[in-house]
Order: structure tokens, then C-alpha cells, then sequence
């Protein structure tokens, strides 16, 4: 049988088993240390960037879906990390950016985030690594063009 699927050969499930792996390992310690979710901590990532950013325009940086990122806005708004301000350009959104308590977050978070990057891609070598990093942007680039 040529067209015989062998899931743990099939690329696309591959990159989602791993994603899932990093994320989980990533997940659980932002949770404990810092009280944050994946998509939460995205958006604090994504905004203290780029100071001031609407939720469409995360979701399109993120790819993550508009419930998701609505859902993490109001529970960080909530928690005093973001600040919600009219964007004049566009009646039907808001810009968020993050408060002092957001910034300080980051500042904590932000090295953790760099040194569980580190634990999980020390078996590797720089030029492995941004091979890698070429190849994934290769792979966005195909699926969207797919």
C-alpha cells in the first residue's frame, strides 16, 4: 500500500506532538512561577515588543484564534498586567499595553522564558539551531501559501 499514513512519520504531526511537548514543559512553570497561561503570557510577550497593539493584530502575530486572545486580554486587564485604551483608528477595537505591574512581570518572566529556552535546546549547536529556525520560517511560509 503506497498511501499508507504512518502518523509518527507524518510531518505535520510530528511538529504539533513536539509543539505540544515544549509548550506543556513551558505551561506548567509559567503557571507555577508567575499564575500565567500560554496565551496570557504570549500577549504580555507580544505587547512589550511593540508597546501598544490591538487584539486582531496579536492574533495575527500569535496565529492564536480571537476567542483565545480575547479571553487572555480580559483575565490580564483583570489582573491590572494590560491597560485598555480606543484606538482612533478603528472605533470597534482597543490598543493594549502593559501597565507598570505588566512591565515588572515581564522583567521577571521574560529571563525564565530565555533559560527554559536554553535547557531545552542545549543538546544542540548555534548553527543547528538557526538552521532549524530558517526551516520553520520555510514551513510558515509553505503552509500559508498552501
Amino acid at each position: 500500500m503506497t498511501n499508507h499514513l504512518v502518523l509518527d512519520r507524518f510531518l505535520p504531526y510530528r511538529l504539533s506532538i513536539t509543539s505540544n511537548l515544549v509548550s506543556d514543559r513551558i505551561a506548567r512553570i509559567y503557571e507555577s512561577l508567575f499564575g500565567l497561561t500560554i496565551p496570557e503570557w504570549r500577549l504580555i510577550a507580544v505587547i512589550a515588543e511593540v508597546e501598544a497593539v490591538t487584539q486582531a493584530d496579536i492574533g495575527e502575530r500569535t496565529r492564536m484564534d480571537k476567542v483565545t486572545v480575547s479571553r487572555a486580554a480580559i483575565a490580564l486587564v483583570e489582573r491590572g498586567l494590560l491597560a485598555r485604551a480606543p484606538n482612533p483608528g478603528d472605533k470597534r477595537s482597543h490598543h493594549l499595553s502593559l501597565t507598570p505591574a505588566g512591565r515588572d512581570l515581564y522583567a521577571s518572566v521574560a529571563p525564565k522564558a530565555l533559560e527554559l529556552e536554553s535547557k531545552i535546546f542545549s543538546r544542540f549547536t548555534q548553527q543547528e539551531l538557526d538552521g532549524f529556525v530558517a526551516m520553520l520560517r520555510r514551513i510558515d511560509a509553505a503552509a500559508l501559501e498552501a
